[in-house]
């Protein structure tokens, strides 16, 4: 499990998209799993839970996207 003390989507998304399967977890925002190199909400999730997987699920795309360009 990986802890990241800041919110920083592109840093979270790299980490995501290295390792394509595990979990961490975002102080103040709480605990995430990924799979197939993409982030799921929790089963308990809220709004902020989703709007965070929602927006390192669009870095990580950006990711994929750079990686085929090359």
């Amino acid at each position: 499990m990986r802890i990241f003390n800041r919110y920083l989507p592109v840093l979270i998304a790299k980490h995501v998209y290295r390792l394509f399967k595990g979990r961490l977890y975002i102080k103040g925002r709480g605990n995430f799993e990924f799979q197939q190199g993409m982030l799921k909400a929790p089963s308990d999730a809220d709004f902020e839970h989703y709007r965070t997987v929602k927006e390192i699920n669009i870095e990580i795309r950006r990711l994929r996207e750079q990686q085929e360009i090359m």
